[in-house]
């Protein structure tokens, strides 16, 4: 077995404390991190990568196609394939995207994906389908790393969550909040994780730093990757 710490975050495009949210990631050493409310327009490619050297990363995943789901990594992890799809979307709406990539820690092979659903309940659903449909087309275990815009009871979520493991639920942390951090109200971020990979920890980063530095608090899984490279 092969230890993966992954980290997922709504960075609310970068927006509040740089100097707290670098803090946050480097603190918590992850080997990929999930970003969501990454950058997405004009210089996204320079603005990427100065998130990923303010973390300590490597951009793995980013661009255009993402639509703000941008996956970053250690050089611990070596990325073999890399791919974004754009989600259904109302025209007026803001567009949505999926960010994936398919990597290895030493004799494990794992895939790793992002996204970041509509504020309309009308449109999650189907984007969620979509989420799922292209992970279901992947051969190796996968981690999935979502603000969902919507709790475990609803659709879309439980569409994004099918046949996945819920980090937060099977370990006990169900009930911990991920949004706001001005006003813990809701658990509208979530990881999902293969049934293949064992899930040994999850973490909601609740800190003075993690408050001043977005709007949604960082999760952290630690899991136990099954040797398939």
């Amino acid at each position: 077995m092969t230890d993966l710490r992954v980290m997922s975050y709504n960075v609310h495009m970068q927006r509040d404390d740089l100097a707290a949210l670098a803090a946050v990631v480097r603190g918590a050493a992850p080997d990929v991190v999930i970003v969501q409310e990454a950058p997405r327009h004009f210089r996204w490619r320079a603005k990427c990568a100065e998130l990923a050297r303010a973390f300590g990363l490597v951009v793995v995943e980013a661009g255009p196609p993402a639509l703000g789901n941008l996956l970053l990594a250690s050089l611990r992890v070596r990325a073999h394939e890399t791919w974004s799809i754009r989600l259904p979307f109302t025209p007026g709406r803001h567009m949505r995207g999926a960010a994936f990539a398919v990597c290895s820690i030493g004799p494990s092979r794992f895939a790793v994906a992002g996204t970041h659903l509509s504020i309309d309940p009308a449109e999650r659903p189907d984007q969620a389908a979509r989420v799922s449909k292209a992970l279901a087309e992947i051969d190796v275990p996968v981690v999935v790393g979502a603000d969902v815009n919507e709790t475990c009871d609803d659709p879309a979520w439980q569409a994004l969550a099918d046949g996945l493991v819920d980090a937060a639920e099977h370990t006990g942390h169900g009930d911990h909040l991920t949004f706001s951090c001005a006003d813990p109200r809701r658990r509208i971020d979530g990881i999902f994780v293969d049934p293949r990979i064992t899930v040994n920890r999850y973490q909601v980063i609740d800190t003075p730093e993690s408050r001043r530095a977005s709007d949604h608090f960082p999760l952290v899984v630690d899991l136990a990757l099954p040797g398939t490279a």
